[in-house]
């Protein structure tokens, strides 16, 4: 894709699904890997993943330069929480923009919080993540994880304007490792990435996506 398509674009939710059936699996088994507990959540919920994308974070985390990891800060998101989130900020949108149209607050909710019935998050499929150096604290990207476009002036896009050259060479070493492992990013959010949604089956041309939305056994 060479425009940014959103998460409410027909084109996404138009994408089949032919699901593996891979278990969800806990982040937090593996030692190399680690997890922030700013998104935690009484059961354990934010710590899972599908197994397939697990496997290409950790091939992800190592082809870091020495010194660098990955900060995983949520993965699988309950179906009726995404739903939440995506209710919540429409809400925000509308009562901000009230001149606005149902389908341009749609639009303008999924740059921050996708529609809930084609949400990478509810399939497992999505993670966000950021950077630490040898101390463990967070790299310079410009914004802190899960800013919004209001909050932050648009910075959150990936691809944004105005980063300072640290921020965006972070950036440039957090996409090159997760696009080496088949991630795929979200382009209004830096630290969302995916692998097996169907946002990842259309950005890489599949003919179907791997993982649908599904309630955690």
């Amino acid at each position: 894709m060479t425009e940014i398509v959103l998460m409410s674009d027909p084109k996404v939710a138009a994408v089949p699904v032919a699901d593996r059936g891979e278990p969800l699996v806990d982040v937090r088994l593996q030692e190399s890997l680690a997890v922030d507990s700013r998104r935690a959540d009484d059961t354990g919920a934010f710590a899972h993943l599908r197994e397939g994308v697990l496997t290409r974070l950790l091939l992800a985390q190592r082809s870091l330069p020495d010194g660098i990891r990955l900060l995983f800060v949520e993965g699988y998101r309950p179906p009726a929480l995404q739903r939440h989130y995506f209710e919540r900020y429409a809400g925000e949108l509308r009562a901000a923009r009230p001149d606005w149209s149902p389908a341009r607050v749609r639009a303008a909710a999924s740059r921050y919080v996708s529609p809930p019935e084609i949400a990478p998050h509810s399939a497992g499929a999505a993670v966000d993540l950021t950077l630490v150096g040898a101390d463990g604290r967070e790299l310079d990207m410009g914004t802190r994880v899960n800013a919004s476009p209001e909050e932050s002036d648009g910075a959150c896009y990936t691809d944004a304007a105005g980063l300072s050259p640290r921020a965006r060479a972070n950036r440039r070493t957090l996409g090159a490792a997760l696009t080496a492992a088949g991630l795929v990013n979200y382009p209004t959010e830096w630290w969302h990435w995916s692998y097996g949604d169907r946002y990842w089956a259309l950005a890489t041309g599949a003919g179907s996506a791997l993982y649908g939305p599904r309630e955690r056994d």
